[in-house]
């Protein structure tokens, strides 16, 4: 399992799943410069969560293919994502507050603009805003990967999951995951080997390089030094 920082960065850098929430809500201590950039930019680059479909042109002011993250963290690469894409439309959804903070304070810093975020339930998130077959790609990175046997059926990527994810999918669309945990990478192949019109894009085996457009994270590099491995695994809604 990775090694973090701080014990905020322990807490943001997975999405937690149980039958009725897809997270175990943790607030968290807001740092001032969080906390100023949550009033300074949230009325822009905030979503309040409804229970209703997001009209992506109003939100963005633009038609752009939309990409999604669940989980980002302290939205450092996600940031960096945006920032490096600008032909693209971004939306992360995370539950902790801090890392929310963070997010918009290093956004605003760099002046991106094509990013939004929510602090909610991604799983309702999914089934409630977002229109079907309207996704570019969808994001999951380094979730948490519960460990121990008993709660393997907490893990975010299940079958039911998959087929929600595929729903918001355009056709051509992709499902992206990472995880430096070799036993739910192995899961995840599993359950989305099995799930209907998906597509493995690995030329062969179930993992891919990591793409350019994925930043790699300050734990996922010192993991790397330390031997450890990150998989990557990225499936294309064919149906």
């Amino acid at each position: 399992m990775a090694k973090f920082n701080s014990q905020a960065e322990a807490e943001a850098a997975g999405v937690y799943i149980s039958k009725v929430k897809s997270f175990v809500k943790r607030e968290g201590r807001l740092t001032k410069a969080q906390g100023r950039a949550l009033e300074e930019f949230w009325p822009t680059k905030g979503i309040e969560y409804q229970n209703a479909p997001l009209d992506f042109a109003a939100v963005f002011g633009r038609e752009a293919p939309v990409v999604v993250e669940i989980g980002f963290g302290m939205g450092k690469s996600l940031v960096t994502m945006a920032h490096e894409a600008p032909e693209l439309n971004f939306i992360g959804i995370e539950v902790h507050r801090p890392g929310v903070g963070a997010c918009l304070a290093d956004a605003g810093e760099l002046g991106v603009e094509n990013l939004r975020v929510m602090e909610h339930d991604a799983v309702e998130v999914l089934k409630n805003m977002l229109p079907d077959a309207s996704l570019h790609r969808l994001q999951l990175f380094f979730p948490d990967p519960w460990h121990k046997k008993r709660h393997h059926k907490r893990r975010i990527v299940q079958a039911e999951f998959a087929e929600l994810v595929r729903t918001k999918l355009a056709i051509g669309g992709t499902f992206h995951m990472a995880t430096d945990w070799e036993p739910y990478a192995e899961h995840m192949a599993e359950v989305m080997n099995g799930a209907d019109g998906y597509t493995n894009t690995a030329p062969e085996g179930n993992y891919v390089p990591r793409p350019d457009y994925r930043p790699t994270t300050k734990f996922e590099v010192r993991g790397q030094k330390l031997g450890h491995g990150v998989w990557d695994l990225i499936y294309e809604r064919t149906a």
